[in-house]
């Protein structure tokens, strides 16, 4: 489904022109666990847990629980996001398509749905603090890595403005 024909709420525009927005479905598997793959890769201070297979398979489960929302300016799934009701379980964009507002669009979206959100976003990954701060996102706790990486990290919320 298109980001446009969102019903805007708290605010927010849809999404730029260009940008889809729809619910994944079992064939974006592949393309979502290879985004969870890159991520990994890319990030040298992040211990590989799990293999390509592996996050296929995390991705197939997350789809199939209904979580997931994908973002394209295509045919093909360039971000996605995984949340249920208010927690959002992860979010990835490819590699490629970063600083194309693909990742704003899916949490605008997910404003847009709810009064508040919350996640989780690993201390060392200034790259996401910084994106979810511009989100709106402000820092309710930390951890010293209560987490399968064993990582520092830190919660997040952000609440719409009455």
């Amino acid at each position: 489904m298109s980001g446009a024909h969102q019903p805007v709420a708290h605010g927010f525009a849809p999404p730029p022109p260009g940008i889809t927005l729809r619910a994944a479905t079992a064939l974006d598997a592949g393309a979502l666990g290879q985004m969870i793959t890159d991520a990994v890769r890319e990030n040298a201070w992040k211990p590989r847990l799990h293999s390509a297979a592996e996050d296929i398979a995390h991705a197939a489960s997350l789809i199939e629980r209904g979580w997931v929302t994908v973002a394209s300016r295509g045919p093909r799934p360039e971000a996605f996001i995984a949340r249920e009701d208010d927690y959002v379980h992860a979010l990835f964009t490819d590699p490629a398509a970063r600083a194309t507002g693909l990742g704003s669009a899916l949490i605008r979206q997910a404003q847009q749905q709810r009064a508040r959100l919350e996640l989780w976003t690993f201390e060392a990954n200034r790259a996401a603090r910084a994106f979810y701060t511009r989100m709106g996102f402000v820092e309710i706790d930390r951890t010293a890595g209560d987490n399968d990486e064993g990582l520092p990290d830190i919660r997040l919320r952000w609440r719409a403005q009455s």
